[in-house]
């Protein structure tokens, strides 16, 4: 029974190869879009029926290894295709399947008419099957494959439209930029397969409390290393500037991207190894430091955001903070648990910008929007839901996992870190309901030409489902408080108990009280509440926008990070490759050399061929001549 959840990979790259090979000879849209969609919906409820099966075993027998085949054999060195199912990639394949087939019923209606249907869901499949890879792999290798699957499917994807100048640029930058992080997830796997010999995830995290002690020089070298992975794939500082410009390609990408594939990598990485980085505290509190940094960066920089898409791509960026937070103080189910709500309410307002976008004849700026809630109530009351959500609004799912991330560290890092935190809770509130607010409220700013709409059932109905997600998705992880059963805790805690007693060795654990979480917890509602009355009130009456001027010009040009990386790291490499490697030293070094050698032959045999004159008593002169010298040299030398 267990090899039947190879269908789970199978469907999806049957999706990828029919949809390539044959999607131009199939003329019908609709054929196109439910098959693509149904190659995902099949393996969501194959793994739905394994999450059935899991929980009727015994908690520490829900791990099952599913091994295909001899991959790489040489030497010492074997790699087996084999994957692990267990509560931890369950659960993510339960997102990437779920959240994905939504996304790929939406597509439908989205992508309607468009020249290139069938090649645009042949990629989205192999995204799919590459999250799916990534997740499953129970050795390094395995899981390196489907972490560069994911990252040549985003450049496909958000390069869909090559025709756009601006998509391809797009395109390029996300990967090159990720492949530094992919740099060092290599060397970290170089590091590992030389110090214990293997790649195995489960074997690689078994020898570690046996041969190193806390803090051990291998082991932190290790989890940077993988860290700076997973900066580039979670698009955490300094390796973030990839991902709003990530936005220049379709909206559905854009959803697939920040909700259930290539961004939540980093975090189910650090999560999967979580036990090295409880015996690498430094790392640990390095993950936590670049998270909050992160968050209140990217929230800083989305509040002066126009592009809905941008908002939104800096909203991701800002939340994936706030897992790495969570990873930051040990609590890893809670940075999952994060990263399933936010896979719900961060699928639901990526699609609602695009339901708008359509509506508005793609127009992205919010500037010239407005008064959309009566015309479009499906996507309003949908996204409202969605960014009410990520807002931390009770009983929503955002709130759950938001809130518990807030006392845990409060509880773990400290009175400063938790200040930090809560006043990135308050952007985030803020530049939402900035976004609601100019989008749907107010008086009209769009040009009398655009005549806004509600989208089609296809893009609706799935608004409809992720919105449903949205307010009780955050029900699986509920608080002590509530003296109800945490299901994702008890759920993953099988995984994660060799990290838990490791951390109970390192460091003493903060037991909560009931008071002081309940009194955080109407806090942080309070501040959200705030920041939503004063952003509806700010905004809701505006008819003009003015210039920015001084700090709110500077985070309108998201600090010239993009600049400073051009100005710092990519001129001087251009000048470099341009200038020197390719004008001096590769145009009259190497080619000079290459090509002086090839007219040195050319001239020489000029001159040589002057010899065959055609007349023979030069020939028999020549012929002595040489004679003479051959004796010569016999009989002096």
């Amino acid at each position: 029974m267990d090899k039947f959840f190879i269908f789970v990979l199978i469907f999806p790259l049957l999706g990828f190869i029919i949809n390539l090979l044959f999607g131009k000879r199939i003329k019908s849209e609709k054929f196109i879009g439910i098959f693509s969609s149904a190659v995902v919906l099949i393996p969501f409820l194959i793994a739905v029926y394994f999450l059935i099966y899991l929980f009727s075993l015994e908690p520490q027998s829900r791990f099952i290894t599913l091994n295909l085949l001899s991959w790489i054999a040489a030497g010492f060195f074997n790699i087996q295709f084999s994957f692990l199912i267990d509560p931890l990639s369950l659960c993510m394949v339960l997102v990437v399947t779920g959240v994905g087939f939504l996304i790929h019923w939406y597509s439908i209606g989205y992508m309607h008419n468009d020249s290139m249907f069938s090649r645009f869901f042949a990629y989205m499949n192999l995204f799919i099957l590459s999250m799916l890879i990534l997740v499953l792999a129970d050795n390094f290798l395995l899981l390196f494959l489907g972490w560069e699957g994911v990252g040549l499917c985003s450049y496909l994807l958000i390069g869909f439209w090559y025709e756009k100048k601006f998509t391809g640029d797009a395109a390029k930058k996300a990967f090159i930029v990720n492949r530094i992080g992919d740099f060092g997830f290599m060397i970290a796997m170089f590091l590992i397969f030389l110090n214990f010999g293997t790649l195995n995830i489960s074997q690689f995290l078994a020898a570690i409390p046996v041969s190193f002690e806390f803090n051990s020089g291998l082991l932190v070298a290790v989890s940077l290393l993988l860290f700076l992975g997973a900066t580039g794939k979670s698009a955490q500082i300094p390796l973030f500037v990839w991902l709003p410009d990530a936005m220049a390609g379709p909206t559905p990408v854009s959803a697939l991207i920040h909700a259930a594939t290539m961004v939540t990598a980093g975090v189910y990485l650090i999560a999967r190894c979580s036990l090295l980085y409880v015996y690498s505290p430094i790392t640990t509190n390095i993950v936590l430091i670049i998270g909050i940094f992160t968050a209140l960066i990217a929230a800083v920089i989305a509040a002066k955001q126009n592009d809905i898409k941008k908002i939104l791509a800096y909203s991701t960026i800002s939340q994936l903070g706030f897992m790495f937070v969570a990873l930051g103080t040990f609590t890893y189910w809670l940075a999952i648990f994060h990263l399933i709500t936010h896979a719900f309410f961060k699928a639901l307002l990526f699609l609602g910008s695009g339901s708008v976008i359509h509506a508005m004849s793609d127009e992205q700026d919010i500037r010239n929007m407005g008064a959309l809630k009566d015309k479009m109530k499906i996507t309003y009351y949908t996204f409202l839901i969605g960014a009410l959500a990520i807002s931390g609004i009770p009983p929503l799912a955002g709130f759950w996992s938001k809130d518990e991330i807030l006392f845990k560290t409060f509880l773990n890092s400290g009175l400063i870190f938790y200040i930090v935190l809560l006043g990135i809770a308050f952007l985030t509130a803020f530049y939402m309901f900035r976004l609601v607010t100019l989008t749907f409220y107010g008086e009209p700013r769009y040009a009398a030409n655009i005549h806004p709409h509600e989208s089609p059932k296809s893009m609706t109905i799935p608004l409809l489902i992720l919105c449903g997600l949205s307010v009780i998705g955050g029900f699986i992880g509920l608080p002590h408080i509530t003296h109800l059963p945490n299901f994702l805790e008890r759920f993953l805690s099988v995984v994660f108990d060799k990290t838990e007693t490791a951390l109970m060795m390192y460091s003493q654990v903060n037991k909560p009280e009931v008071s002081l979480e309940i009194i955080l917890l109407i806090l942080s509602v309070v501040v959200a509440l705030i920041s939503i009355t004063y952003s509806y009130k700010k905004f809701s009456a505006v008819k003009k926008f003015k210039a920015s001027r001084g700090f709110a010009k500077i985070v309108e040009n998201k600090f010239y990070v993009d600049e400073i990386y051009d100005r710092i790291i990519v001129n001087p490499l251009y000048f470099i490759s341009d200038k020197l490697l390719w004008k001096i030293f590769d145009i009259k070094i190497i080619d000079g050399f290459i090509n002086g050698l090839a007219d040195f032959i050319k001239k020489s045999g000029e001159d040589w061929r002057r010899i065959q004159s055609g007349i023979v008593q030069d020939y028999a002169l020549i012929t002595v001549s040489g004679i003479i010298i051959i004796i010569i040299y016999l009989i002096f030398f």
